[in-house]
């Protein structure tokens, strides 16, 4: 099994590319994302997941773990295929598929080609305790939320276990999980080192700011 492409970028296209390694072209198929990381005649190292079936044999590169995490974890998903989970990434970044689990957020995956209500809803199901998150990656609140208060936070989403015990406790006072998320996220942010009932009192802090 191919693991690891490095070479130059031969070519690219709207949804593969080709990457020469050695005189040989490999026919590569990526997220956006990812392809809007490779210039032409440029050298390029690509992780790879290496698909067989009975009729073919698809390679399919990304540029760092995370991303290949995520398409691992999303062709687990009944109905989602190898095509579909690289619509999903180049809908969403990681960070954002990240944020529509948590905040079960199933409009999200609807920006992916490919996606309809059933299979969006189906996604928030399955993937469901299962956020994938890159060990110590520290990001902005930026990078998965459009609120302008989000800017410059900064949310340690290793720790997603505690954020999850936060959000579940709102949801079970009555407020609905998406706004719950977006309270427990900014109440983490501010303080990150809480303890639980702290963190739990922060953002419902944050619900009476918005009544205010």
């Amino acid at each position: 099994m191919i693991a690891k492409l490095k070479g130059l970028t031969d070519s690219i296209y709207e949804e593969s590319a080709i990457i020469d390694v050695g005189g040989v072209g490999y026919l590569v198929f990526a997220s956006s994302r990812t392809l809007s990381t490779l210039k032409r005649g440029e050298a390029v190292s690509l992780l790879i997941e290496t698909v067989v079936r009975e009729d073919s044999i698809s390679l399919f590169g990304f540029s760092d773990a995370y991303e290949k995490e995520w398409f691992l974890t999303l062709t687990k998903v009944q109905g989602v295929g190898a095509k579909v989970a690289l619509s999903i990434l180049s809908a969403l970044n990681p960070m954002q598929l990240a944020a529509a689990v948590c905040s079960q957020d199933k409009s999200l995956f609807l920006r992916a080609s490919g996606v309809g209500p059933k299979l969006a809803a189906r996604l928030i199901t399955e993937l469901k305790g299962k956020v994938v998150t890159p060990q110590n990656a520290e990001v902005r609140l930026s990078d998965i939320s459009d609120g302008e208060q989000a800017e410059n936070m900064k949310i340690n989403m290793a720790e997603n276990g505690v954020l999850e015990d936060v959000i579940s406790a709102l949801v079970n006072l009555g407020y609905q999980r998406a706004e719950a998320y977006q309270a427990a996220s900014k109440a983490y942010a501010s303080n990150q080192s809480a303890k639980l009932s702290e963190l739990i009192r922060s953002a419902l802090k944050e619900f009476t700011k918005k009544d205010m």
